[in-house]
């Protein structure tokens, strides 16, 4: 048996030291942060751009804005003018899509009647936009009586059809133009606009940053346009891009009913109320008016899904 002299001893463990020249390694940040957040405008711009539907819609709406700008690139002949001995006309090279039974071209008025009805659209989303958006932020930062007497309104307004308010006005105006369409479509169309601008409002104030810029002295005026209006008016963009296809629609309705554009007009609404006798002997005078009525429509619609997308954060799919 070997002693305790004669037992081998174990090394001891000695703690290893990194040589000073060696550089230590340093841990990496996943995070990039040599570039800045984007703002909401272009986080929705960077999404709407990769939506295949906004890219669609958007495109389809470029060639109605086209075809609306410069119908003369797509048919040269007259819309106001027909001959009855060519009434009732097949396609042909002359007259692509046919003439109507008073013998105009089906092409032409098709094209023509774009500029028409989309002026309307855009024109009555512009006032019912202004005089919804100002009432409805007016009465979402003031509150008190004024937001009670508002509310108010609104709820009256709101409980008459839009298209039977203006037959009713149109009624009594009797022959109507385009800017009185836009005028009475714009009284009966500012409601739910103004709803959502002061529901933004009022929680677009209550933010810590108006809340310093009140505290640093600004006043009420500045305050609302420079700080709350910017920060609240997205739900109202989206709310008229999708209104712009329903006023499209009323103007075309009111003129359907003989109650909007006189006669001599050239809209979708004119020619669709014309080719409702003729729908068993010549279908074609229905079908084309209502198809270029049906996909603007539907562009707009699309559009406005898509940046209502984009804009609310809790609607994006993830």
């Amino acid at each position: 048996m070997r002693s305790d002299a004669q037992t081998p001893r174990r090394p001891r463990a000695e703690h290893w030291v990194a040589p000073l020249d060696e550089t230590p390694l340093q841990a990496v940040d996943a995070a990039d942060t040599t570039s800045s957040p984007r703002s909401l405008w272009a986080e929705a711009g960077h999404n709407l751009v990769r939506n295949p539907v906004f890219v669609l819609s958007a495109l389809l709406i470029l060639f109605v804005l086209f075809v609306a700008a410069f119908p003369g690139v797509f048919t040269d002949q007259n819309p106001r003018f027909g001959e009855i001995s060519q009434g009732s006309k097949p396609p042909s090279g002359e007259h692509v899509f046919g003439t109507t039974v008073q013998g105009y071209d089906i092409l032409s008025r098709t094209v023509w009647g774009t500029r028409t009805s989309v002026l309307i659209g855009f024109l009555t989303m512009i006032g019912s936009t202004l005089i919804g958006g100002t009432i409805g932020a007016l009465a979402g930062y003031l509150g008190g009586w004024f937001d009670e007497v508002i509310s108010r309104v609104t709820d009256v307004f709101f409980a008459i059809p839009m298209i039977l308010g203006a037959i009713v006005i149109a009624t009594r105006l009797g022959e109507m133009n385009m800017w009185t369409v836009v005028l009475v479509l714009s009284i009966f169309g500012w409601t739910n606009v103004a709803r959502i601008m002061r529901g933004s409002v009022i929680s677009t104030k209550a933010q810590d940053f108006v809340t310093a810029s009140t505290a640093l002295g600004a006043s009420k005026g500045t305050v609302l346009l420079k700080h709350v209006i910017p920060n609240a008016i997205a739900p109202v963009i989206v709310t008229a891009t999708v209104n712009l296809g329903v006023f499209i629609v009323a103007e075309a309705t009111l003129s359907f009913l003989g109650v909007g554009l006189p006669s001599s007009s050239v809209s979708w609404g004119r020619d669709i109320s014309s080719a409702q006798n003729a729908l068993r002997t010549q279908p074609m005078m229905l079908f084309y008016p209502s198809m270029a009525l049906a996909i603007t429509v539907l562009s707009f619609i699309m559009l406005g899904d898509a940046v209502r997308d984009a804009l609310d954060p809790k609607a994006r799919k993830r």
